[in-house]
């Protein structure tokens, strides 16, 4: 069994990384204050876990626009 996990820098200068790991998607962030308290959100195409100083972001859904109308 191969574990595949690839990871890329985030490009907005704050400290964390991008993570695929089997496929599986999303950033992990960490912050310089304390998050209040734990929480978990979920959005249109993310799942977001705040614990402490880091925060997950996990992809769920391809965030898919559909153009209804384009130019003329």
């Amino acid at each position: 069994m191969f574990l595949i996990l690839a990871t890329k820098p985030l490009n907005d200068n704050t400290r964390g990384f991008r993570f695929n790991l089997l496929g599986f998607k999303g950033l992990l962030r960490i912050r310089k204050s304390l998050y209040r308290r734990p929480a978990m959100t979920k959005g249109r195409s993310m799942t977001q876990l705040h614990w402490g100083r880091f925060s997950v972001y996990a992809e769920h859904k391809a965030n898919k626009r559909r153009i209804r109308h384009f130019a003329g």
